[in-house]
């Protein structure tokens, strides 16, 4: 049975960093393209980034430049390094496949705050 395991979360103060990771058990992973979404507190989950099987990235533009998604598909990783975090990055993150599998993992829980 496919598992998406996600990690790294905590409480950081802004300006902070974290690095989350994702652990996919399935043979698919390196065939498809992974996200990392937030789900903040009472808004929907929103995509923050996305990276191809061939490495192509795409952020939201709310993370652009402080969020750095990389894979490493002999692993079936995905990691999120979320750098100068802002009280707006607070939520849950969750990974998951582009297209979504029908199910979501854990997440793990990402709080910014003095």
């Amino acid at each position: 049975q496919v598992q998406l395991v996600e990690s790294g979360g905590g409480l950081v103060q802004p300006g902070g960093s974290l690095r989350l990771s994702c652990a996919a058990s399935t043979r698919w992973f390196n065939q498809y393209t992974m996200g990392w979404y937030r789900q903040a507190p009472g808004k929907e989950r929103d995509l923050v980034a996305r990276i191809a099987s061939g490495g192509s990235t795409y952020y939201a533009d709310s993370v652009k430049g402080r969020f750095f998604i990389s894979r490493d598909n002999a692993k079936n990783t995905v990691s999120l390094q979320m750098n100068n975090l802002k009280p707006d990055d607070t939520g849950v993150y969750y990974c998951n496949r582009i297209p979504l599998l029908g199910f979501w993992g854990q997440g793990t829980q990402v709080t910014v705050t003095f």
